[in-house]
């Protein structure tokens, strides 16, 4: 189903059907980013007494901000390999696998997974932003005048999910354990992804496939690898400073 085969599709408030779909999935992605956030910096600073990790303020905060631009930086080169080699509605499974996985391995009590699991979200969160927002854009045609609309709907999904989050997980992260907030936001990215699959028909053809691939797009692909691997060394530094942080650390309020 393409923007043309979209255009007289007014079953989702005026909007293709498919607008439903990346609507309730964008919608818990941001539920698990914002309730991740939300958490952080508390479950880092917290003693081991209270559930946390016993981090200073200082490595905490690095961290925290670390893990945040790392969202952002992950999107160009994500949004690239779902243009030229996944196809973004792969890339939106894809994504929400990797945020998933994270979550729930920040339920793990080692520290050793904990820088692991964040840069696995910080990826997957790469993927499915990018390609969810611009598979919105492939619902509509080139003059179809529902595209801005469409996207403020959109968004209002967005907002929806971020409000929410900070609430739930941290009423469940501060009173019973942060933990299972850790898991909760797994599990609705999860039940996101189950429902992005169920409906997934209504997208039709709108980000389906990748564009073709050229010799320097495979050569910029080596590159991107490249700079994956240098992340991951910067995760496997930084597991001493963690481990090495002291425990009775000022902590965050």
């Amino acid at each position: 189903m393409s923007g043309t085969d979209t255009a007289f599709d007014h079953s989702f408030f005026g909007h293709p059907r498919g607008l439903s779909t990346l609507f309730f999935t964008e919608m818990w992605e941001r539920f698990s980013y914002y309730g991740i956030r939300a958490l952080l910096i508390l479950y880092m600073t917290a003693a081991a007494s209270q559930r946390g990790m016993g981090l200073s303020v200082a490595i905490a905060g690095a961290i925290y901000g670390l893990y945040t631009s790392c969202a952002y930086i992950f999107a160009l080169p994500a949004g690239w390999m779902a243009d030229r080699f996944l196809g973004h509605q792969r890339s939106v499974i894809l994504g929400g696998m990797l945020i998933a996985a994270g979550n729930f391995g920040l339920m793990l009590p080692s520290q050793g997974p904990f820088l692991a699991s964040l840069l696995l979200m910080a990826i997957g969160t790469g993927f499915l932003k990018t390609s969810c927002t611009t598979v919105v854009g492939f619902l509509y045609g080139q003059d179809d005048i529902r595209r801005d609309s469409g996207f403020t709907l959109y968004y209002v999904g967005i907002n929806i999910g971020a409000g929410l989050a900070p609430l739930l997980l941290g009423y469940v992260g501060q009173t019973i354990d942060y933990r299972y907030a850790f898991g909760l936001a797994g599990l609705f990215m999860v039940a996101g992804l189950v429902q992005f699959q169920i409906t997934r028909r209504y997208l039709g053809e709108a980000g389906r496939e990748p564009a073709k691939s050229t010799a320097k797009d495979r050569q910029i692909l080596g590159i991107g690898s490249g700079s994956l691997a240098v992340a991951l060394a910067v995760v496997i530094l930084m597991r001493p400073a963690i481990e090495e942080s002291p425990t009775d650390s000022v902590r965050c309020c």
